[in-house]
C-alpha cells in the first residue's frame, strides 16, 4: 500500500501539519467590523405600525367640517351686519325712469325694409340723498314684438343727488333692411290695424359715488313696456298715451359668457 499525504495535512519543516488556509498563503485573521455592520448591529428591528383607527380619521374630518362651517357662518353674519349698517346710513334706492312723451312721425313698411321715426322724451329720477350716479352713453332701441324697428342714443350724464333729468331724442330707422327669413307679418298686421305695440329698451353702464367711494361700472337695462301708438296718416305725427307705461330697471351681470 502506498502511503499518501493528504494536501490538507502536509508536513512542515518542523514536522507539523499546515492548515489549508496557511498552505495558500492565507492566515486566519480577525478584521474589525465596518460602519455598515456596526449600524446594522445597533439598528432596531423593523416593526410595522398598525394603521390608524377609523374613528380618529372621522374625528379629524368632523372637526375640519365644523370649523369650516363656523367660518362660513361668521363671514355671512359679518356681511349681513355690514349690509344692514350700509342700508341704515345711506338708504340706497334704484333710479327710476318714466316716459314723458312719444310721437311717431314716419312709418313705411315694405317686404324687406322699414323706415320709421320717433320723437320721445324720458325722465330719470335719482331718489337718493347720499348717492350720485354717473351714466355712460345710453343706447335706445324700439321693439315691436321681437323686431327692432328704430335705434338711437342719449349722451352720458351725471345724475346728482335728489335730481330729476329729462332726456330727449329722435329714434329712427332709415331703410333698415330685415335679415333674410325675418317674419314681418306682425308688423303688416299692425299696419292694417293702424295700431303699433311698442317696447322701449335702454342699455347703459352706470357708476355710483357713495361719500368718497366710487364703484365700478355696472350694466343696467331699462325696459318700458305696454306702449301702443297709432300709425300716422299723411304728415301729421301721432302721439301715444304714456300715463300707464311702467319702466323697470334691472342690473345686467355677466357671468363668463352669459349675461343675467
Amino acid at each position: 500500500m502506498n502511503d499518501r499525504v493528504h494536501p490538507s495535512a502536509k508536513p512542515t519543516a518542523n514536522g507539523g501539519a499546515v492548515a489549508p488556509a496557511a498552505a495558500n498563503g492565507e492566515a486566519n485573521q480577525t478584521f474589525p467590523a465596518n460602519k455598515a455592520q456596526q449600524y446594522n448591529a445597533t439598528r432596531p428591528a423593523y416593526r410595522p405600525q398598525p394603521p390608524p383607527k377609523r374613528g380618529h380619521r372621522r374625528g379629524c374630518c368632523c372637526s375640519c367640517c365644523l370649523w369650516t362651517t363656523l367660518t362660513i357662518i361668521l363671514i355671512l353674519l359679518l356681511a349681513a351686519i355690514a349690509g344692514a349698517v350700509f342700508y341704515v346710513l345711506y338708504r340706497p334706492h334704484r333710479p327710476s325712469f318714466t316716459v314723458n312723451s312719444l310721437q311717431l312721425s314716419k312709418f313705411n313698411l315694405t317686404d324687406t325694409s322699414l323706415t320709421s321715426s320717433f320723437n320721445f322724451s324720458i325722465t330719470a329720477r335719482n331718489p337718493n340723498k347720499k348717492i350720485t350716479f354717473f351714466y355712460d352713453t345710453i343706447s335706445v332701441k324700439f321693439l315691436s314684438g321681437d323686431l327692432d324697428i328704430a335705434d338711437g342714443s342719449f349722451p352720458g350724464f351725471t345724475h346728482a343727488k335728489k335730481n330729476t333729468t329729462t332726456l330727449k331724442s329722435v329714434v329712427s330707422s332709415s331703410k333698415n333692411q330685415f335679415p333674410d327669413g325675418t317674419d314681418t307679418s306682425p308688423l303688416k298686421s299692425s299696419l292694417k290695424n293702424k295700431n303699433l305695440p311698442l317696447k322701449i329698451q335702454l342699455d347703459t353702464k352706470v357708476k355710483a359715488k357713495i361719500g368718497k367711494i366710487k364703484t365700478g361700472n355696472l350694466n343696467i337695462r331699462v325696459t318700458c313696456d305696454g306702449i301702443k301708438i297709432s300709425i300716422p296718416t299723411g304728415k301729421t305725427a301721432s302721439s301715444a298715451s304714456t300715463s300707464n307705461v311702467k319702466c323697470k330697471v334691472d342690473p345686467r351681470i355677466k357671468i363668463f359668457k352669459w349675461t343675467v
